[in-house]
């Protein structure tokens, strides 16, 4: 069995005990990268910010910039539920405040100005631009924007987009495959409107869909979903649905469409998901159903023999890193969360053979429908 990774990061700030969300017994990844290191180390060694200097952070995965620099009182954007859960684990369990750090959701109102904004480089680049426009009113001249990276997750687009929505670049040389890259505000860009939330009509439908940017597949249907949607469950009855990490919420917007009598619950750890969600549903079913919106950690917040069915298209990542903890999370939690009688229903690429961890959760699945790419997997309690 791996021993376990070393979770103490050490820093110029100081060393902190930091975890991942969600935890596993013998986690091989590291709360941190050499981006956080780096750019922690050039802030003590460079910057030396002071006790009355006002700090932004951007995208910080699982805390390491927040807790590093709690003393500093930063504020913390995010995108991700995990992401703040984590902070909040990471600061108590260093024996610090929680009111050391603010943390807020991608879709709050920023509080500026700020004098330095620190930003980790985003999976999504439309994120990335959908910040900085929200972040432009904030920003004075004397204000150091830093964005830190591994030069894997740097394409030259992020160059192009801190340019045109901040200012002039410089980087420094890379360390441990990790990058930093200045920006300078520039007072004389033009910013465009923000745009986001993007729109588009579902294909075979009347319903307008729209999706903030942090949302996958924003500008058209996937061809998961779509396969997907044209193999959903109908006929249910009275029942309770969930559409776990739902997304923009297409699967259980039409599994609604499909079960007039069931009541529809969508869950995602992204606020924009949620947000996106509760848009789609509200202006497609909104005055005729009812259905209920959780920005939470998959299902943990649900009951034991809660639901009938639950729909998922797990992300096979978490931010940068490719993995299927999130999907075993998902499942483990399904599991617990079904009534007797009730089923999972999961979609995936082939190749990433569900169907064994379905048989050692749940001791069986069955296949309902398969194309050259997906595979669609039953699983009953």
């Amino acid at each position: 069995m791996p021993a376990k990774i070393e979770n103490l990061l050490t820093v110029c700030q100081g060393q902190f005990k930091l975890h991942r969300l969600p935890k596993r017994p013998f986690e091989l990844l590291r709360a941190w990268d050499a981006a956080d290191e780096y750019l922690l180390n050039y802030l003590a060694e460079n910057l030396k910010p002071t006790a009355d200097t006002r700090i932004l952070i951007f995208n910080d995965t699982f805390g390491a910039l927040a807790v590093a620099l709690n003393s500093f009182r930063p504020q913390a954007v995010s995108d991700s539920y995990l992401s703040q859960q984590a902070t909040r684990l990471n600061l108590a369990e260093n024996g610090l405040p929680a009111h050391s750090v603010r943390l807020i959701n991608s879709l709050e109102t920023l509080e500026g100005p700020f004098d330095l904004v620190l930003i980790k480089a985003p999976k999504t680049l439309a994120l990335l631009e959908d910040e900085l426009i929200r972040l432009h009113p904030h920003l004075t001249p004397s204000t150091q924007v830093i964005l830190a990276g591994m030069i894997k997750t740097l394409p030259s687009s992020i160059w192009k987009t801190l340019e045109r929505l901040v200012g002039p670049t410089s980087t420094a040389l890379a360390r441990k495959k990790a990058r930093l890259i200045f920006a300078t505000p520039d007072a004389q860009l033009v910013i465009p409107a923000n745009p986001y939330p993007v729109s588009y009509r579902l294909e075979e439908t009347d319903y307008l869909i729209t999706n903030h940017a942090n949302i996958f597949s924003r500008d058209s249907l996937d061809i998961g979903t779509r396969f997907f949607l044209q193999h959903l469950p109908e006929g249910l009855g009275i029942c309770d649905v969930i559409d776990l990490g739902c997304g923009n919420g297409l699967l259980g917007l039409m599994s609604a469409k499909l079960n007039p009598l069931a009541t529809v619950h969508f869950i995602d750890e992204s606020f924009m998901a949620i947000a996106s969600a509760k848009e789609n549903f509200d202006r497609a079913l909104g005055q005729e159903r009812k259905a209920t919106y959780h920005v939470a950690d998959c299902l943990m917040n649900f009951e034991p023999d809660s639901a009938d069915l639950i729909l998922c298209n797990p992300p096979f990542h978490q931010h940068n890193t490719i993995g299927n903890q999130i999907a075993i999370n998902m499942f483990k939690q399904s599991r617990k969360v079904l009534r007797k009688g009730g089923a999972l229903w999961v979609i995936g690429n082939r190749h990433l053979d569900y169907h064994l961890d379905l048989d050692r959760l749940f001791n069986n699945h069955a296949l309902v429908a398969a194309n050259a790419k997906f595979v669609i997997l039953k699983a009953s309690v």
